[in-house]
């Protein structure tokens, strides 16, 4: 009987110790939810206005047609990933990135071959849908950020004592993070 009451005792404890924690990590895993949302509207922003500037493109140049492919069939697998966002574990997050990656690459690509063709660059169409393009991957970069810092904090509440008594009871687990792509800490080679 002492032995029953005492592990009570010590549940009941545990409980009111960090009785508080749940609410505040619902409320964090909602936050997190949230700016997952705004990272997948942004990036769903830039597949958007990818058929129009391929299709300004097509029509000011005569340009190579395997980039304009590669922008097309990357964009189309990009736009075919998705993410729980109640799934959003480390593996999934650098799934979804790797696929967005390979269209971050496309585009690149058809950004630098551009350069050499002078009516292009001067064509209004393509220049709105450049800057749109432009502040769209900051819109990216913006949204992604603070994922990762509602992430941060999410994380660091559920392994913090003692709510991390609290996030195992009710089944809490950490989130992954965006991360910079894969050869990011090189700086990129400007040939003229």
């Amino acid at each position: 009987m002492k032995r029953i009451f005492s592990v009570l005792m010590i549940v009941i404890a545990a409980m009111s110790l960090s009785s508080c924690s749940y609410n505040s990590m619902v409320k964090m895993d909602e936050n997190i939810k949230s700016k997952w949302g705004q990272v997948q509207n942004d990036y769903q922003r830039r597949a958007d206005l990818i058929p129009n500037l391929v299709e300004t493109v097509k029509g000011t140049a005569n340009f190579e047609k395997s980039t304009l492919t590669d922008v097309i069939n990357a964009r189309a697998k990009a736009t075919q990933m998705t993410v729980d966002p109640t799934k959003l574990t480390p593996e999934t997050i650098q799934k979804y990135q790797a696929a967005q990656g390979q269209l971050s690459t496309a585009l690149g690509k058809l950004m630098s071959i551009t350069e050499n063709y002078p009516t292009l660059k001067s064509n209004e169409s393509f220049l709105a849908l450049q800057a749109q393009l432009e502040g769209t991957e900051n819109r990216i970069t913006v949204a992604r950020k603070d994922f990762n810092d509602a992430v941060q904090e999410y994380n660091g509440k559920i392994r913090s004592f003692p709510a991390n008594l609290t996030a195992k009871m009710f089944g809490f687990s950490e989130k992954g993070y965006f991360q910079a792509d894969a050869g990011a800490e090189n700086a990129p080679k400007v040939k003229f």
